[in-house]
C-alpha cells in the first residue's frame, strides 16, 4: 500500500530525514517513535505530500507522491490525515465539519455527505453532538470528530501525527480505543506516538527513529519490544527509559 525508498529531506543545509525506506502492507498498523527532533512528524507527512522530499520515492496505492504531476488533492482524498491539534473549522458545526471536505474534494451531493458523515460520527461515539461546534466538545470529543471526518472520506491509509499528544490524560483512552477499533476493522494505519502501551497492543510493525531522520529500527512489535539486546544501542537506551514507567 506504500512504499518508501532512500527519502531524503532537508530544511536548508539542515537534513531532516536521512536515506528512509520501508514498506506498509494493506491491512498493516505501524508505529513510528523515536526521540523529539528524529524527523517522525516530518516523514508521515511526506506520505501525502503535505512535506516535500528532495530525495527518494515514495508510492501510495501505485500513486507517485514524490512526482510533481501527480493530482495532490486526489492522492490526499484517499489518504486520512490526523494531526494533534484536531484542525477542525471553528466556525462549522460538527455536521458542516464532516461535510464539507466530502463536497468540495470529492464533489459529493450534501445529503450523501452528510448521510455519510453522521455514520462515522456515530461509529466514533458522537451522533449526539453533531449540532455543536467544536469549542462545545472536549479534547478527545474533538479528536474522535476528526477521525470522522477523515474516515467520510473513505481513505485507503490512515495517518496519526500524535493524535493524543495534546489532550489531557483522562482523554487519551477515548482516541485511543476508536484507533483500535479501526485496526481490528483492517484499516492500514501509520501511527506516530509516544503511547508504547498503544503500540504494544495493537502495532504490527513499530519503526524507530534517530535525530537526524534515520530510521534505526524497523520490525515486527514483539521483536521490538521483546528482544531489547538484540537493537542498536540508542534503541536499547529509548526502550530502557520508556518501558520502566
Amino acid at each position: 500500500m506504500i512504499e518508501i525508498k532512500d527519502v531524503s529531506k532537508w530544511y536548508g543545509s539542515f537534513q531532516v530525514l536521512k536515506g528512509c525506506s520501508t514498506s506498509i502492507k494493506k491491512g498493516e498498523v505501524v508505529v513510528i517513535c523515536g526521540p523529539s527532533g528524529s524527523g517522525k512528524s516530518t516523514l508521515i507527512k511526506t506520505i501525502n505530500a503535505l512535506e516535500p522530499i528532495q530525495q527518494g520515492e515514495i508510492f501510495v496505492d501505485g500513486m507517485s507522491v514524490h512526482n510533481k504531476a501527480t493530482n495532490q488533492p486526489r492522492l490526499r482524498s484517499r489518504v486520512g490525515m490526523v494531526f494533534q491539534n484536531f484542525e477542525l473549522f471553528p466556525h462549522l458545526t460538527v455536521t458542516e465539519n464532516l461535510t464539507i471536505a466530502q463536497m468540495k474534494v470529492l464533489g459529493r451531493k450534501y445529503e450523501e455527505s452528510k448521510s455519510r458523515g453522521l455514520e462515522y460520527l456515530s461509529r466514533v461515539g458522537l451522533a449526539a453532538h453533531k449540532d455543536k461546534y467544536p469549542a462545545q466538545l472536549s479534547g478527545g470529543q474533538q479528536q474522535r470528530v476528526a477521525i470522522a471526518r477523515a474516515l467520510s472520506m473513505n481513505p485507503l491509509v490512515m495517518l496519526f501525527d500524535e493524535p493524543t499528544s495534546a489532550l489531557d490524560p483522562e482523554m487519551v483512552g477515548e482516541v485511543l480505543d476508536v484507533m483500535t477499533l479501526l485496526a481490528k476493522d483492517g484499516m492500514t494505519m501509520v501511527v506516530v506516538t509516544h503511547e508504547m502501551g498503544f503500540a504494544k497492543k495493537v502495532a504490527d510493525r513499530v519503526i524507530f527513529m534517530n535525530v537526524g531522520g534515520e530510521i534505526l529500527e524497523d520490525c515486527p512489535k514483539d521483536h521490538f519490544f521483546g528482544n531489547p539486546q538484540a537493537h542498536h544501542a540508542r534503541t536499547q537506551d529509548f526502550l530502557g527509559k520508556i518501558l520502566q514507567h
